[in-house]
């Protein structure tokens, strides 16, 4: 897949996908909870299984991370379900969200690489 499979400000490096077990969702607020974080910059796809009460998300973790999902879970009476494995994935997924963004803004440096100019041209023939 390339970056136009996406949706704008998605890249497919930093594409994370998460499924987390909800609370208090229900047909009136579901819809609007769907269409809100559907509609957030860096949100690429976004569903709720009403049977197993499961919301699956894919995301650029650049852009957005599961506290801005839970904060508009919060707002329309929803949450994430208070199981110890959701509490184990959910700081598991920030751990790796958090991890995600600082290595897209990290710039790759090296100290074996040689000066700008330094180089020497190894084709040129030793009497030039």
């Amino acid at each position: 897949m390339s970056n136009f499979d996406h949706k704008v400000g998605v890249s497919e490096a930093n594409l994370v996908i998460r499924t987390l077990k909800l609370t208090g969702m229900n047909k009136e607020n579901s819809e609007t909870i769907i269409a809100e974080i559907n509609a957030t910059f860096g949100v690429d796809a976004v569903s709720y299984n009403e049977d197993d009460k499961m919301l699956h998300l894919a995301y650029d973790a650049t852009n957005i991370n599961l506290d801005g999902i839970e904060d508009i879970l919060t707002k329309h009476n929803a949450k994430v379900s208070d199981t110890w494995w959701n509490h184990i994935k959910e700081d598991y997924y920030k751990f790796v969200d958090q991890n995600v963004k600082d290595n897209a803004n990290h710039k790759p440096w090296s100290c074996h690489k040689t000066p700008l100019g330094s180089r020497k041209n190894k084709y040129k023939s030793k009497g030039e």
